[in-house]
């Protein structure tokens, strides 16, 4: 048994921390039946059948499924229509269909939130040289670094005055940075400067990592176009692929004919029988992700407590993803926490997690992923480049009771691999 394995100190803390967590568990209980019940009145507004969960091959005519999905993603995240689709194969693949669908040779695009995330760098083109990076297609891209956490709110509106930027792009979630990730509200907020200035420049929110993690998303507060991908938190751990680009109607008949073909848009795409999958996983949702902030507040509680630093969010502040991080300072202890992690795991638990080159990447990577789907980061994983600080990045637990023993074990073993 796993329990008899971990040391009697840490199971007593772990103990002492249901009841000092007791408030912030009962509030991200309270967001999770909030949004359950958008999601379910979104079900019963569409009229979802068992029909709906036909297998649609070849072309994916008239697949009326697959359009109820669709209209209940844009419900969720406070758009006015969605593209959700197994053709997407990850967040990196969604962003640079919406990018592509949208911008054109000549076009401008700005990152307000700083340096995007390191598998985006070779996609824009800031390093690499690939014939079908943004900048290799002719678009030009700068970025607005953010000012001890906050939008640099001057620069972006003098920037938006001018009127020749195409799109803007806010990151919600850190990336593999040492920032915070950025909460609805202050989206909200530079959304508004940006509108009092420029009505016309696309504004576009990375979402991965964030979603239901508030009672708003993005495309509630104004964003244009909302990005993310089903193996993170509205695949809720049952879809097995796919990805979503929500935002304004005429915005995504863009990007779905970026997809198919122009004059085809949304029409047509088979959806390889996971309709079943898609649906129960944006059901499921909810409960993920409260899983998984649960997981992500207990770790941070119990690093906190044996003296760990860096450790981001604390366990007592607000958030707004779902990803904790802590600095682990040496290799050693980066790479023991991480096959602790590996070897709680469901899937593959035998496996030594070891630093290793990853496509899209610009670092060895060291990750724990454990999980029924490949690359699902709704399920307990955690990842980090192997450089100095040496910070880890978790997230995910389906259910609360396997991230409490995740992150007991990972701490047992990087304990007595120390001694």
């Amino acid at each position: 048994m796993i329990l008899d394995s971990i040391d009697k100190n840490l199971l007593d803390l772990a103990d002492k921390s249901d009841k000092d967590l007791k408030e912030i568990y009962d509030e991200i209980d309270e967001i999770c039946l909030y949004n359950t019940d958008r999601i379910l009145n979104a079900f019963i507004e569409n009229q979802v059948s068992y029909s709906d969960f036909a297998d649609i091959n070849g072309y994916g005519n008239y697949d009326t499924g697959r359009d109820k999905l669709e209209k209940i993603f844009a419900t969720v995240l406070g758009c006015e229509d969605a593209l959700v689709r197994p053709q997407i194969m990850s967040g990196t693949n969604a962003l640079y269909l919406a990018f592509t669908g949208l911008l054109k040779h000549g076009d401008t695009i700005i990152s307000l939130s700083g340096a995007p995330y390191d598998s985006l760098l070779e996609m824009i083109g800031v390093i690499g040289n690939s014939t079908q990076s943004l900048k290799a297609h002719g678009i030009q891209y700068e970025q607005i670094d953010l000012i001890n956490n906050e939008f640099d709110e001057d620069t972006i509106v003098d920037r938006s005055k001018k009127n020749d930027v195409k799109l803007v792009e806010i990151q919600r979630s850190r990336g593999y940075s040492d920032r915070d990730s950025l909460s609805i509200s202050k989206i909200e907020h530079v959304i508004k400067k940006i509108r009092e200035v420029n009505t016309d420049v696309i504004i576009m929110v990375d979402n991965c990592y964030g979603e239901l993690v508030e009672k708003l998303e993005p495309g509630h507060v104004g964003a244009d176009v909302v990005v993310g991908s089903l193996m993170k938190n509205l695949g809720g751990g049952v879809a097995s692929t796919g990805g979503y680009v929500a935002g304004r109607a005429d915005l995504i008949h863009m990007v779905a004919e970026r997809l198919t073909a122009p004059g085809i848009g949304k029409d047509l795409g088979a959806n390889f029988n996971l309709n079943n999958s898609f649906f129960k996983g944006i059901f499921m949702a909810p409960n993920a992700v409260k899983c998984s902030l649960k997981t992500a507040v207990f770790s941070a509680y119990m690093l906190e407590k044996l003296g760990f630093k860096g450790i981001s969010p604390k366990y007592n502040e607000k958030r707004t993803d779902i990803i904790q991080t802590v600095i682990l300072e040496t290799e050693k202890n980066l790479v023991n926490f991480t096959q602790g992690i590996q070897s709680s795991s469901p899937i593959d638990s035998y496996v030594k997690v070891l630093p290793a080159p990853m496509p899209g990447y610009p670092h060895d990577e060291v990750m724990a992923a454990g999980s029924f789907t490949q690359g699902s980061t709704i399920e307990m994983s955690a990842d980090a480049p192997v450089i100095p600080p040496y910070t880890l990045f978790m997230q995910g637990a389906l259910t609360f009771e396997y991230g409490k023993l995740s992150i007991l074990l990972a701490l047992s073993k990087m304990q007595k691999e120390a001694h």
